[in-house]
């Protein structure tokens, strides 16, 4: 039988995602899981398990995910994501913008060097 994960495995495991949604109204949603597909079911369905901002908007296609990695970094790379404007969010769904490019960036803007 499988254990469930207690709240800090789930916080700390390196399996947190980065997605991205487009909307009926053409708008791009951004957000983290752990479960990816799970997430997009949610959406989908609505009700209290959607994104507020989806439930009248409407997810028509998932367009892009990436492994992060862990919670906080997640959560870093979606608010990195969500400044950007919309025509470099299709841009990074197509391929035409790296993700990496997207992250390396907002470091340096906000001051945070990696080496």
């Amino acid at each position: 039988m499988k254990e469930k994960a207690t709240r800090k495995e789930t916080l700390e495991s390196p399996g947190w995602y980065l997605y991205m949604v487009r909307c009926a109204d053409g708008s791009v949603y951004t957000g983290i899981s752990t479960d990816v597909q799970r997430r997009w079911k949610e959406h989908q369905r609505g009700g209290t398990r959607a994104a507020r901002y989806l439930r009248t908007r409407k997810p028509v296609d998932l367009i892009f995910s990436a492994m992060i990695g862990e919670r906080g970094a997640a959560l870093r790379a979606e608010y990195a994501i969500k400044q950007l404007e919309k025509t470099q969010k299709e841009a990074l769904a197509t391929g035409g913008l790296s993700l990496r490019a997207v992250l390396d960036d907002y470091d340096v803007r906000r001051g945070a060097f990696t080496s």
